[in-house]
């Protein structure tokens, strides 16, 4: 396989899942209505909303560019810079596209079907604008990109070898997935901190990390109605039963990792060096306790496992790519 088709399809993984994690932390972020906000609508007659947009941009770490482009925070400007601005390479849109391409890319070497759901997909989407989102319904439009989504992830899973390109599309989507729950918990733990840090400041916001993971429903099983702080960060980062949790993408991204076949022998020997880094990454959350989470609310240890991810990004980048460290 050469560099650039490894490349292509790690990055594949990469976008959908990326284009699926956005759709639900806009969504569910769009809709969360804390008291507080409410209680800032009256007294600033509509102004202390804007709380809620920072959040989202806040929450995909695109804080300094979103300023720089347009100043102002109000759900037009936000729902179109997240969803449908070219010029942001992380919008939806962006992401979409980025996945259509390398799949047209490949279309030698992948099923038909590939090419055809992910045409679609950006067909569908590119031919939206602000004001139609709006005036539909955001949520429908965000659960419309997640079936979108797993429609790709569908017809991918049921047509594709298992072989090295399917193992490399993996091991991108779950790398994916590990860093944006790191992400989306780090964003929650970070906006209720600014409010002095206790149960009652985090709940809300922990509670639509489990919503914006698909996680409220499962979360209850295991847990019926110990709705606590502790009980949410062991779920959505110990967990190694829920699929978006970070403990489930990292073991699925070390048995991805393991199945590759290789044959060059420096290859090989930096591809044994990965498998050890996500080994530690997995030693370490074996030791952690759901205290260890809990006590930790300027989210140092959320940031040394989100730095922990991407430096397994340049791994992969040095070892299969290449142009050396892809760019995001």
């Amino acid at each position: 396989m050469l560099n650039r088709n490894a490349e292509a399809l790690f990055w594949i993984g990469r976008y959908m899942e990326r284009a699926e994690n956005h759709a639900r932390l806009i969504d569910v972020h769009y809709h969360l209505q804390l008291d507080k906000d409410a209680a800032a609508d009256e007294e600033s007659g509509g102004a202390g909303g804007s709380a809620k947009w920072v959040r989202i941009v806040d929450a995909l770490g695109s804080r300094e560019a979103y300023e720089a482009q347009y100043g102002v925070y109000n759900e037009q400007n936000v729902l179109h810079y997240t969803t449908l601005d070219r010029d942001n390479p992380n919008s939806l849109v962006s992401c979409v596209s980025h996945a259509r391409s390398n799949v047209r890319t490949l279309r030698e070497r992948l099923p038909s079907e590939m090419w055809d759901t992910a045409n679609g997909f950006y067909l569908w989407l590119r031919e939206k604008s602000p004001e139609e989102l709006l005036k539909e319904s955001p949520h429908l439009f965000y659960g419309r990109i997640k079936e979108w989504t797993a429609l790709f992830l569908g017809v991918s899973g049921s047509v594709m070898p298992r072989e090295n390109e399917w193992h490399l599309m993996e091991c991108g989507r779950y790398l994916e997935r590990g860093e944006n729950t790191l992400r989306i918990i780090r964003s929650a733990i970070w906006t209720s901190s600014q409010e002095g840090w206790d149960a009652a400041t985090a709940y809300p916001y922990l509670q639509a990390v489990l919503r914006s993971l698909s996680g409220f429903q499962p979360f209850r099983r295991y847990y019926a109605d110990g709705m606590s702080v502790e009980a949410i960060m062991e779920f959505v980062v110990l967990s190694n039963t829920f699929p978006r949790s970070l403990h489930f993408a990292l073991d699925k991204l070390d048995d991805h990792l393991k199945q590759i076949e290789l044959y060059d022998k420096t290859m090989r020997a930096d591809h044994d060096r990965m498998i050890r880094q996500v080994g530690k990454m997995r030693a370490d959350m074996g030791c952690m306790e759901r205290e260890d989470l809990v006590i930790d609310p300027e989210g140092m240890i959320l940031t040394h496992l989100l730095k922990a991810c991407q430096q397994l990004g340049g791994s992969f980048a040095k070892t299969f790519f290449r142009m050396g460290e892809a760019t995001a």
